[in-house]
């Protein structure tokens, strides 16, 4: 675990905090006037790295910053918060420095980003022990694909737009044959808005993780949990290619029930089963993030530039 502390003056600016893997949508704006979510869990960080391995940005969750102050000046041009445009507006309680910059505004990952010339990481004790598989699918169960509104969620669709990367990739030119259930309910909307394939022979995906016995014919992908600590996959077998899916999704998609079971009641045989409430669904139509989706793409099939340059 690491302590950022200001270069200045030597003062302890975060709380102990464990390195996480860098989101790959943490410069994502998303939408228009959206309420965004705080980007990092409390307790970790993140490190975008340059070629030669130096610190480019280092994000924290903001409930994660000690000794620090807001600079109080005007946001011109920010819609709902402050979006960071002018530069660093944190500063060092103890010197002045600036040491920070406070993102909140709308359509922005809400986060705290360390500038990582003015902090230096500061040893605070050893790292807890990465949860075993078992104990980080059990945590992350309540993850859902939607909002209590009805509303998706935000970070599964930029979670999905990576694995969907993940599954054209891996499919390398062929077209996906989703198995039946959970995968293919909630990624067959997303392929459907992609251009089709050539024909040919399909490549099967399926889910598979720990806790899942695996079901039919061998797949040739598995869409596999990330651990969210150390950014790892589900080993498979040789042979199966993997593609990563956060684990709170994967964990949704293979052990949540949707439907509350209740006894019948009036006229229904005794023993029937019916179904209450009805299981959530979104109210709007699946959304692919396709900025996000070739991205990611872009990086996997080792291609130079942003979407931007050839979209």
């Amino acid at each position: 675990m690491e302590v950022f502390a200001c270069k200045g003056c030597g003062t302890a600016l975060t709380r102990p905090l464990t390195r996480v893997p860098y989101p790959v949508y943490a410069g994502l704006q998303y939408g228009n006037g959206v309420t965004m979510p705080v980007l990092m869990e409390a307790g970790t960080y993140g490190v975008d790295e340059g070629p030669a391995g130096e610190p480019r940005l280092i994000v924290i969750a903001p409930g994660d910053a000690h000794g620090t102050a807001m600079v109080q000046r005007r946001e011109l041009g920010a819609c709902c918060g402050v979006d960071g445009r002018y530069g660093p507006n944190v500063t060092c309680a103890g010197c002045g420095r600036k040491v920070a910059t406070r993102v909140d505004d709308c359509s922005l990952w809400q986060a705290t980003w360390l500038e990582p010339a003015a902090v230096s990481p500061v040893p605070a004790g050893p790292d807890r022990p990465a949860a075993d598989w078992p104990t980080v699918t059990d945590r992350w169960r309540a993850a859902d694909l939607s909002d209590g509104d009805g509303r998706r969620s935000i970070r599964w669709d930029v979670e999905a737009a990576v694995t969907l990367a993940h599954l054209v990739h891996a499919a390398d030119g062929a077209p996906l044959a989703l198995a039946a259930g959970p995968l293919a309910l909630a990624f067959r909307p997303l392929l459907a808005q992609l251009p089709p394939p050539e024909p040919g022979p399909a490549r099967r995906a399926a889910l598979a993780g720990p806790g899942l016995p695996p079901t039919g014919p061998r797949a040739d992908i598995a869409v596999v949990p990330r651990h969210p600590r150390t950014g790892e996959y589900w080993p498979t077998p040789p042979g199966v290619t993997a593609v990563p899916l956060a684990a709170a999704f994967w964990a949704s998609l293979v052990f949540r029930d949707e439907r509350e079971l209740a006894p019948a009641t009036g006229g229904l045989p005794p023993g029937v089963e019916r179904d209450y409430p009805l299981p959530p669904h979104p109210l709007y139509p699946a959304y692919l993030d396709r900025w996000l989706f070739r991205a990611v793409l872009n990086r996997l099939n080792g291609v130079e530039g942003t979407p931007d340059d050839w979209w």
